[in-house]
């Protein structure tokens, strides 16, 4: 077993770090070395030493889904009285309300409906880029993508393709949980496979889409299925072809449990601790060497936890989120206006700098509308 000093010194020079060793930093070593050796590495990566944010809204295509993940409040199953498609005039509704409010992108996800197949997505793509040619749609997942191209029995290159032609700008990383399959049975048994979540994001990287990856952990995952999980990111960042987005930053957050399934029936709760929430956020920029941009989970850690996460190897806020319907479902109760946010950053020691979704900055707009809406 290495010392900590040899591992220490192994990740400053950017080099992986074995699961075994990447457990053993976790596990065994103090919390205030981890923070200062994943700092320096924020340093190294992210030599500007701003923390940078997003003004985004997350819109749901629809909330019809057959995955039945035991963490997720948000789907109702086809047929539900409470079932909707998202039209376009709610749409347009909605990405004026975002400009207005000085956003540029919508995440716009939902669930594995059984009826709508590519061209229900093209179509949607299509109409929203339209009217609204400059508002970014990072769009779907991984597992909403597998469950397309097995709905019209195409390729994910072929499915990726059209989608990014329709105006798809970027693929978000959701649906990746913990990305080993003992782990995907019990929780997410609807959803793809690990790999075959990690093959969409290959070829997303071979036509250059932008994406981003992520890990919810604190449910049924060991430590060691963690550090599989981001053994296998890492693995697919490096074969990227050069000169691509590939995984623009690695986002991980806590499982929330409020009267889920996994809760109520299971008995599993979240027992992560604000001290394991940082230690992880360290290990991720000490692991991943190979993604630049590593987020600090605000909205299931809250405000306190993600400023000091800043200082222990992130480098990005997250987007204040207009509207998020999903992790709030189970219980997230944290919430951010372009204002504070800021004042949050900043209090934390940091200049504040708008983004869009591959790391380019924004200026903020002159004049921004005070959001005021009830979802």
């Amino acid at each position: 077993m290495a010392d900590f000093t040899t591992l220490y010194d192994k990740a400053l020079r950017g080099e992986f770090l074995s699961i075994e060793e990447g457990m053993q930093l976790f596990e065994q070593a103090p919390l205030a070395e981890l923070m200062l050796v994943a700092d320096t590495m924020r340093r190294q990566r992210v030599p500007h030493g701003k923390v940078t944010w997003q003004i985004d809204r997350n819109v749901n295509t629809t909330n019809v889904c057959i995955a039945n993940c035991k963490f997720c409040n948000f789907y109702r199953i086809p047929g539900h009285a409470e079932a909707y498609i998202t039209d376009m005039e709610t749409y347009r509704k909605k990405i004026r309300e975002t400009i207005r409010w000085g956003g540029d992108q919508l995440l716009l996800q939902g669930g594995h409906h059984p009826e709508l197949g590519l061209q229900f997505y093209v179509d949607t793509f299509k109409a929203i880029k339209a009217e609204f040619p400059d508002i970014r749609l990072h769009a779907l997942g991984p597992p909403e993508v597998a469950h397309i191209t097995k709905l019209v029995k195409s390729t994910h290159a072929e499915v990726l393709a059209a989608l990014k032609a329709a105006g798809m700008d970027s693929l978000p990383g959701a649906g990746a949980e913990i990305l080993v399959d003992r782990v995907r049975r019990l929780i997410s048994k609807g959803k793809c496979g690990a790999q075959e979540w990690l093959d969409v994001m290959h070829e997303a990287h071979k036509l250059n889409l932008p994406t981003s990856a992520t890990m919810m952990f604190g449910h049924v995952e060991t430590i060691r299925e963690r550090f599989e999980h981001l053994d296998k990111i890492r693995a697919v960042q490096a074969k990227k072809p050069e000169g691509t987005y590939g995984f623009t930053a690695f986002i991980p957050w806590t499982f929330q449990d409020a009267d889920t399934l996994l809760a109520r029936i299971r008995g599993v709760h979240n027992l992560t601790t604000s001290d394991e929430y940082i230690r992880m956020i360290a290990i991720s920029r000490i692991f991943l060497p190979n993604i630049t941009n590593i987020q600090a989970s605000w909205l299931t850690v809250g405000k306190a936890v993600a400023q000091m996460c800043l200082h222990a190897g992130a480098n990005d806020f997250g987007s204040i989120m207009l509207e998020e319907n999903v992790v709030s479902a189970a219980g997230a109760p944290h919430r951010f206006t372009y204002k504070s946010i800021q004042q949050a950053i900043a209090e934390a020691g940091f200049e504040p700098q708008l983004r869009n979704q591959v790391y380019e900055w924004r200026q903020l707009p002159e004049v921004i509308e005070e959001q005021v809406i009830d979802y």
